[in-house]
């Protein structure tokens, strides 16, 4: 864990994540990024009309306006995480039977995991997506029935999490960004913080110094 450089050093004092994944909490404070975590309350419809990407990137950005038009802010960072197979988009399952047949649909295939990121601050808006690919093992029955009832895949697009203790064994590889598949790509994050709020992302950087020192 790196130093927390957002409460002492920043003068972006309101950073909030308009998102109540756990993964993505974690994953900002990885990077040593104080936040709030404000959920959207945006539901997560697919528009049949728009190409999986632009689902991504639609689904974040509803969210990053809708935490938006109700807290006060300097930065919010909005995501949504997709996964795509054979051009059906798999969102959360929401039934133990649904799991199951999204997990049966992936063993053995290739898919896209897409996230789409919103970043707003009082003056700029900058949205992207980030896409990789994952390979899934043959799977049996009984490894996708135990993994399910776990109650793991449930909030989770596509029905597994890759950093799952199960999860993280039924992906034989994958082709692009790990921690995008965990639901946030942190180096395209620090990348466009660069374009965004300069400032932020130096501390970033500083602030992996410190921990390395």
């Amino acid at each position: 864990m790196v130093t927390n450089i957002t409460n002492s050093y920043s003068p972006l004092k309101k950073i909030i994540l308009a998102s109540g994944s756990p993964r993505r909490h974690t994953l900002l404070n990885s990077i040593g990024l104080s936040h709030r975590v404000v959920p959207s309350s945006v539901h997560e419809v697919f528009d049949p009309t728009l190409s999986a990407e632009q689902t991504a990137l639609s689904l974040a950005e509803q969210k990053g306006r809708d935490v938006a038009e109700k807290e006060s802010f300097d930065l919010i960072i909005a995501a949504d995480t997709i996964v795509v197979l054979n051009d059906e988009l798999l969102g959360k399952p929401a039934s133990r039977q649904e799991a199951i047949e999204m997990l049966e649909k992936l063993s053995g295939n290739i898919h896209l995991v897409i996230t789409g990121v919103s970043l707003i601050t009082p003056h700029r808006h900058i949205s992207f997506s980030v896409k990789t690919e994952v390979t899934f093992e043959m799977l049996t029955q009984g490894e996708i029935e135990a993994y399910v009832d776990t109650g793991s895949p449930m909030d989770k697009a596509g029905g597994y999490g890759i950093q799952d203790d199960l999860g993280s064994l039924f992906v034989k590889q994958i082709n692009g960004d790990y921690y995008n598949v965990v639901g946030l790509p942190l180096q395209r994050l620090y990348s466009e913080l660069k374009v965004l709020v300069p400032e932020l992302a130096s501390m970033i950087l500083r602030a992996s110094f410190i921990h390395i020192l």
